[in-house]
């Protein structure tokens, strides 16, 4: 007695390869619309990296303890300028800090801000360094570039920040700023001069 035999259909393959085929092709295609209005964005907006520089810098009540312990306000302007003109940058937050010889001698945060397009700000900001136990060679150095009437410090922001094109706002990104060696001096005969940042995104 004869059994039915069942046999696979023929064409269901070459149909799953052509389905196959499809998806990746929507894919790639997808994959270059989104690369070309990238490089649209781009040449549209054309991004100029942002500057920073520190204008301003002074040292107030300075005191360095027989036990190594620092008191010490440091004043310091920060200029932020945004080249862009079509790019706006919200500054979620920000926080400042001063070293010396990387020993972090004071930090505070700033009020977090707007800049638009084409825009300078200052940041006017104020650290305290209050009963700042200070390691090494550090109160050594610092009492001999006291004597001198300057010292070098390094000024650091690290900020949360997002890029606004038209009615468009990008993910948070952190950005790093590294200003030195910034030269304060105790005198206020010696005028201060501008220093340049470096900035990292």
């Amino acid at each position: 007695m004869a059994h039915p035999t069942s046999q696979p259909a023929q064409g269901a393959k070459p149909k799953r390869s052509n389905l196959l085929r499809y998806i990746a092709m929507v894919i790639l295609g997808l994959i270059i619309l989104v690369g070309i209005a990238v490089i649209i964005v781009w040449l549209v907006v054309k991004p100029k990296k942002l500057e920073y520089s520190v204008e301003n810098a002074a040292i107030h009540n300075f005191n360095l303890t027989d036990a190594n312990h620092l008191y010490a306000n440091f004043d310091f302007t920060v200029r932020s300028y945004n080249p862009n003109s079509r790019v706006s940058i919200y500054y979620d937050s920000v926080e400042v800090s001063v070293r010396y010889e990387d020993q972090t001698l004071a930090t505070n945060a700033v009020q977090p801000f707007f800049q638009s397009h084409k825009n300078v700000t200052r940041l006017h900001v104020v650290l305290t360094a209050q009963t700042v136990a200070l390691y090494e060679s550090v109160p050594k150095d610092l009492k001999l570039e006291k004597s001198s009437g300057d010292i070098e410090l390094d000024v650091l922001v690290r900020a949360r920040i997002r890029f606004k094109v038209g009615s468009w706002k990008s993910k948070h990104r952190v950005m790093r700023i590294f200003c030195s060696p910034v030269l304060v001096h105790f005198s206020k005969a010696k005028s201060f001069e501008r220093v340049p940042c470096e900035v990292e995104l």
